[in-house]
C-alpha cells in the first residue's frame, strides 16, 4: 500500500458507539486512544449513572436537547440510535467517523487508514466473500447471500491501483461477524485471519459490510444511515449494500482491512438472531439489484440515496416511514455540517 495523502493533517477523528451496558472493556480502551474523540450514545436501557473518563456520553435527555429532528423520530431501544452520535460528530467538525460496538476491543493495530493511495484492488463482478481473501477456512460474513456460500468464486484480476476509498471495513478477531446459521453450525469454531493485508474492491464487486469496525470519510457521511424500520440484524447490512453502488458512482471504493479488534461478543440467542436475519437472507441480492438500477451518476449523494430507498419501498423491503426518516436524516446531516461551517 502506497499512501498519497498525509495520514494525520486536517483529520478530526470520532469513534461512535451505542451501548446499554456499563462502560465495557472496549469502551474504556477506545477512551484511551490519542487523537480520537469517543462518543457513546445511550438508550432507555443504559444505566442512569453511566460515566467513563475520556468519553462524551449522550444520555437520552442529552439527545433530546440536540438540534436534530431525527432524534425525536427514532425508536428507543434500537441500534439505529447510533445515528445520533453520527450527527453529533458531524456537528463537531468530524472528518473521519469510525463506527464500532461496545464489545469490539481495539488492538494495537486499530486506527486511521488513508483513504487515498495505491492499494491492491480486486476486479470482477458479482458477490465476493471477502473472508476468503484473509483465510482459507470455511466462513462467510453476515449478509452474504446463502446461495453463494458453497459456490466457487470466479477468478478475479488483482493489481495495485491508485484509488479513493470511501469506506474502510476492518475485520475482527475472536468472534468475527457471521450470521446465525454459521454460529448454529460452528459454535466453538475459532477463525484466524491473516494479518497486515488489505484489499479494495473494484466497481461491480459486492460484499456485505457492517457497522462494527468501519471508517467513513467526510464525503460519505450520509451513507452512515441505519434503516430504522427493519430488524436489528438487517439494518447495517442493508445500509452497506445500498452504499456500494453509490460509492462507485461518486468515484469511491470499498476497502477491507485486517482484524484490528478483538470481538468479545455480548450474549446472544442464536435463534432470535436467525429470526432477525430472515429478511437479510431473503432480500440481499434484490437489494443490490435495486440499488444498482436506481443510482444515477450525475446526481448528488442525497438524491442517489432517496432513489435507492424509493426502489426498496416499491419492492416492499422498507416501509413508507423509512423514506420519511431518510429525508429527516439527510436534512439533519446538512444542518450538522452547517453548524461547523463545513
Amino acid at each position: 500500500m502506497k499512501m498519497t495523502e498525509p495520514e494525520t493533517d486536517g483529520v478530526n477523528r470520532f469513534v461512535i458507539i451505542t451501548s446499554i451496558l456499563p462502560p465495557t472493556a472496549a469502551v474504556r480502551a477506545y477512551a484511551k486512544l490519542p487523537e480520537w474523540q469517543v462518543v457513546v450514545v445511550g438508550d432507555k436501557k443504559t444505566p442512569d449513572n453511566w460515566k467513563c473518563a475520556g468519553v462524551t456520553y449522550l444520555s437520552p435527555s442529552d439527545q433530546e436537547k440536540l438540534e436534530f429532528r431525527l432524534i425525536r423520530r427514532l425508536p428507543w431501544n434500537h441500534y439505529c440510535r447510533k445515528m445520533v452520535g453520527y450527527l453529533y460528530a458531524i456537528s463537531q467538525g468530524a472528518t473521519v467517523i469510525a463506527t464500532t460496538d461496545d464489545d469490539n476491543i481495539p488492538l494495537k493495530t486499530w486506527g486511521y487508514y488513508p483513504f487515498h493511495g495505491e492499494f491492491e484492488t480486486l476486479f470482477g463482478s458479482g458477490f465476493i466473500n471477502i473472508y476468503n481473501y484473509f483465510t482459507e477456512e470455511f466462513i462467510w460474513p453476515r449478509g452474504y447471500p446463502l446461495r453463494h456460500i458453497t459456490e466457487e468464486e470466479h477468478s478475479l484480476r488483482r493489481e495495485f491501483t491508485e484509488c479513493k476509498v470511501g469506506v474502510w471495513q476492518f475485520l475482527a478477531k475472536g468472534e468475527p461477524d457471521v450470521d446465525a446459521i454459521y454460529r448454529l453450525l460452528f459454535k466453538s469454531k475459532s477463525v484466524h485471519f491473516q494479518e497486515g493485508k488489505s484489499v479494495v474492491l473494484g466497481e461491480g464487486l459486492v460484499c456485505p459490510f457492517n457497522s462494527q469496525n468501519t471508517f467513513f470519510r467526510k464525503e460519505t457521511f450520509p451513507l452512515l444511515y441505519l434503516p430504522a424500520t427493519v430488524t436489528f440484524r438487517f439494518t447495517d447490512i442493508l445500509g452497506g449494500y445500498v452504499a456500494q453502488p453509490i460509492l462507485w458512482s461518486l468515484g469511491y471504493r470499498l476497502g477491507f482491512g485486517p482484524a484490528t479488534t478483538l470481538h468479545e461478543r455480548n450474549p446472544h440467542d442464536y435463534l432470535i438472531d436467525f429470526e432477525s436475519e430472515i429478511p437479510l437472507y431473503l432480500c440481499a441480492e434484490k437489494v443490490v439489484e435495486i440499488a444498482q438500477k436506481s443510482v444515477s451518476r450525475g446526481s448528488a449523494i442525497e438524491e442517489k440515496m432517496r432513489a435507492v430507498y424509493q426502489g426498496l419501498y416499491n419492492n416492499n423491503i422498507v416501509s413508507p416511514q423509512e423514506l420519511s426518516l431518510l429525508n429527516t436524516w439527510l436534512e439533519d446531516v446538512s444542518h450538522a455540517a452547517e453548524m461547523r461551517g463545513l
